[in-house]
């Protein structure tokens, strides 16, 4: 693996966004820590003669925006940034905290209100992408803040993300398309169904996914990945859903999660930890209660929780429902500043039906 950097690079730049000429393409990381890999993206998209534009984070930055800003200023966004949204071809961003809880204590308030600012940002992101006018990835560099979090050593974390990302195979593109290709099955079943059951611990929920799109993700996106998702009706989810992973977002946590829905809003929310943060999260803006995304997990590769939701969203075995943004290729009209993936292990005698009919069981297809 001496070239595993140059081979991360490639799949990134060759495969999940297919960089093409003379496209401005926006390299980003929240750390001096990924520079060895930021180096070989910037190379390979040099060689595809795109034009790389990088963009590095200064760690703490942002805690003492949000410690030190005003309202106004909370509510100001740079234009450079916005340009960056609205005219780059390919955004590929690449996470290497050094310290994974540095917004932990923050005030909750604040950063629900600069992420519904963000919202128009995120929005635009979306909407681009969904016209085939925007291509962009999340991927990680393997970092010490990352591996404390996921109970590793980093050399293990290294190991683990390697695994995960399917770049101990001498051919990773070939794998994520030969996984596209077995998900995308799946998702043209359900693009037949019309309503979703999800059944299990202290779970018993439906939601109508009629007329929405069933997709398949297989590296374009996030990398890792491995899941296959959709943006149900935004006023049908009707029921209660438990959450027994833990839910980490924004460097805080929330334990033992549990949400009563009725027509498709957000109705009761509690949490064994870290409830206060969940409602003020679920008060960001008029979209935050209600559902965004769900999705079934199918990475094997990804087994325990590491509290990186990039890793955890995809746990084979587990499904995941977003509160807040929907997604408009899938058919999605939900518009919030939140995003929040709720992971539930479906392995402890969780079931999903599709129009009554069982699918999956213990935390497998059995279609």
């Amino acid at each position: 693996m001496d070239n595993l950097w140059e081979k991360y690079a490639k799949v990134l730049v060759d495969y999940s966004v297919n960089v093409q000429p003379e496209e401005l393409t926006i390299i980003r990381t929240d750390s001096y820590l990924a520079q060895p890999l930021i180096k070989e993206i910037y190379k390979q998209v040099l060689l595809k003669g795109a034009y790389p534009v990088v963009r590095m984070g200064v760690e703490g930055l942002n805690e003492v925006y949000i410690k030190n800003a005003t309202d106004k200023q909370l509510e100001f966004i740079d234009p450079m940034t916005q340009i960056e949204y609205e005219q780059a071809k390919n955004l590929i961003s690449i996470g290497a905290p050094l310290n994974v809880k540095s917004m932990a204590r923050l005030d909750s308030k604040k950063l629900a209100k600069r992420s519904g600012v963000m919202k128009q940002l995120s929005s635009k992101m979306l909407e681009r992408s969904a016209k085939g006018d925007l291509k962009w990835v999340i991927a990680d560099f393997p970092t010490n803040a990352l591996a404390q979090e996921a109970n590793m050593s980093l050399d293990e974390y290294k190991q683990f993300l390697i695994k995960a990302c399917y770049l101990h195979l001498d051919d990773p593109v070939g794998k994520w398309r030969e996984i596209g290709e077995n998900q995308e099955k799946i998702a043209q079943y359900l693009n037949t169904k019309s309503e979703i059951r999800i059944t299990g611990e202290k779970t018993d929920i439906t939601f109508n996914v009629k007329g929405r799109i069933w997709k398949s993700c297989a590296g374009e996106y996030n990398f890792p990945d491995g899941e296959v998702y959709t943006s149900p009706v935004e006023n049908s989810a009707n029921g209660q859903i438990y959450f027994d992973f833990p839910q980490i977002y924004r460097g805080n946590e929330a334990q033992k999660v549990l949400l009563t829905l009725k027509d498709g809003k957000i109705i009761d929310a509690k949490a064994d930890k870290g409830e206060e943060f969940l409602i003020n999260m679920l008060d960001m803006d008029e979209g935050s209660r209600f559902v965004g995304e769900i999705a079934i997990g199918t990475n094997d590769m990804i087994q325990d929780v590491t509290g990186n939701i990039l890793f955890d969203e995809k746990i084979g075995g587990s499904i995941h429902m977003a509160a807040g943004a929907s997604y408009p290729d899938t058919g999605g009209k939900n518009v919030s500043g939140l995003h929040w993936d709720l992971i539930k292990n479906m392995k402890n005698g969780g079931e999903i039906y599709a129009d009554n009919i069982l699918i999956y069981k213990d935390g497998k297809f059995i279609i």
